[in-house]
């Protein structure tokens, strides 16, 4: 941290021995031998970090060269993020439990709030946590950053299933109700699927080379794994309005189909899947109280009406008497 701030206070390069003589720390190394390991593990670092670090001369008569860090390749360019997106950000960094995300998660709220985006992580009424204890996560989610296809047994039915050996091109780990899920092309069935990661067996084993795997455009990972766990069994689409910078999560059960005013207030008119049984869908309409309004069909407007009822009915305690 020294050093960057040592080479961001300044507009001409800097050479070692005046770095050696600035910053603290590098005064006190036992001897050049002994600087120089430490000046150029420093170096290293930053550059891994992503820090812009430059090597110049200030003259054509310079004879050593010096370092630098231009100010404006360094700065966080300007971040507007609308109060939902904001949200959303303190709500991920919420989210995760796991060592591999934890770090990365909060680093992430730190440069934020540097570029002057207040990121509140009080806001928002529920506390999610997504658990990431499963062996197979880290190697799994190290694969879709490499871009690496992987081979692992996967037990289908969980225990006591029958194991089967899979070749597959990673495109994503995804979280739905609660489990992870590997999302990405089987090889063996040449066809997109999803695995359940509890049930992927270690070791999980990266092949090819990096960079190999390619997300094909437009692909809808979470869409994939729902279609995996839940096969339709749509016999009917609810309509239901939700209240601008409202019920973010019911809106990703659906599609936009257009605009409403419902109680004087604006919103979206969004159409849903809704299953046989209205139940499950009437609950979570039901927890957004007077943020959404049922459009149709009736039974599920029923059911809505039903959920505040029965509501209301167990918060309601009769007088007491004296």
């Amino acid at each position: 941290m020294n050093l960057v701030l040592c080479l961001l206070s300044t507009r001409q390069f800097l050479t070692a021995d005046r770095i050696r003589q600035i910053v603290p720390g590098y005064a006190d190394a036992r001897g050049d031998e002994a600087f120089f390991r430490m000046f150029e593990r420093d170096k290293a670092e930053l550059r891994e970090l992503g820090v812009p670090l430059e090597t110049g001369r200030r003259s054509s008569f310079d004879t050593v060269d010096g370092y630098r860090i231009a100010r404006q390749d360094y700065e966080l360019g300007e971040i507007d993020l609308e109060p939902d997106e904001a949200a959303a950000v303190a709500l991920a960094a919420r989210l995760w439990d796991s060592p591999e995300l934890a770090a990365p998660a909060h680093g992430a709220l730190v440069k934020l709030r540097a570029a002057g985006v207040e990121v509140d992580e009080e806001q928002g009424r529920v506390q999610p946590r997504v658990r990431a204890a499963d062996p197979a996560f880290a190697p799994l989610l190290a694969a879709v950053r490499a871009g690496r296809a992987v081979t692992f047994d996967h037990q289908r039915g969980g225990v006591g299933g029958p194991v089967q050996r899979r070749t597959v091109e990673p495109w994503g780990v995804v979280s739905w109700r609660g489990r992870w899920y590997l999302a990405g092309y089987d090889r063996d069935r040449t066809a997109p699927r999803s695995f359940r990661v509890s049930r992927i067996m270690q070791p999980v084993t990266p092949i090819g080379p990096a960079g190999a795997v390619r997300v094909p455009e437009g692909t809808d990972l979470m869409g994939m794994v729902r279609r995996g766990v839940e096969p339709p069994a749509t016999t009917d689409t609810a309509r239901i309005w939700i209240a601008d910078g409202r019920a973010h999560g019911l809106r990703r059960l659906g599609r936009v189909v257009g605009r409403g005013t419902h109680a004087g207030r604006d919103g979206d008119e969004v159409e849903m899947e809704l299953r046989a049984a209205p139940e499950t869908l009437a609950r979570w309409v039901a927890g957004h109280g007077p943020d959404v309004a049922v459009l149709g069909p009736p039974r599920l407007a029923e059911a809505v009406r039903a959920n505040w009822a029965a509501s209301a009915a167990a918060h309601t305690e009769p007088l007491a008497r004296t």
